[in-house]
């Protein structure tokens, strides 16, 4: 079976953790608790007819006084940007940290969530700018980890992209 590290990155309190959750148990919880370090959750899927174990680790949220140790990112075959629709400052958050990964471990697969659809009427983010990253190739999800709202394509998505990046499978002889 083919195991795969995502990371999950974004800014402090953009709903990294509430996704994973939302993703891996289907719950949601109003109750904020801070990620110290990072946390490892996993999740089966099937992709083509392949199993994959994705293996998501949610890192602690990027700000002014701590930036992503670039040893978490190592191994990792793929990543999620996770932006706060209601806070523009952390797509600027998630454009350096997507620089950091490509000079840390080169480019790898992507997607990105502009989260708390559920907020839609608070948003800072506006379709131009999300236009503007879909032009710059971000494959961008809307959604709310609150609701479930986009979270299953967004993994499915990203485990699609890892499929077809893998390596072909060993033949014996």
């Amino acid at each position: 079976m083919m195991q795969k590290k995502v990371c999950l990155l974004g800014g402090f309190a953009v709903g990294k953790t509430s996704l994973v959750r939302r993703y891996v148990t289907n719950v949601f919880s109003e109750h904020y608790q801070t990620t110290i370090g990072v946390t490892v959750e996993k999740k089966m899927v099937t992709v083509d007819r392949q199993d994959m174990m994705l293996m998501l680790w949610d890192l602690y949220g990027e700000d002014e006084f701590q930036h992503v140790r670039e040893s978490y990112l190592r191994g990792s075959s793929g990543y999620i940007l996770v932006l706060d629709g209601t806070r523009k400052a952390t797509l600027d958050t998630a454009r350096l940290l997507q620089q950091t990964v490509v000079r840390t471990v080169g480019p790898l697969p992507f997607v990105a969530i502009i989260n708390k659809s559920d907020l839609r009427s608070e948003w800072e983010i506006d379709q131009s700018v999300i236009d503007q990253l879909r032009e710059q190739g971000w494959p961008v999800f809307l959604g709310s980890a609150k609701l479930g709202q986009g979270v299953d394509e967004l993994f499915a998505r990203l485990a699609e992209m890892l499929l077809s990046a893998a390596p072909p499978p060993r033949v014996s002889r």
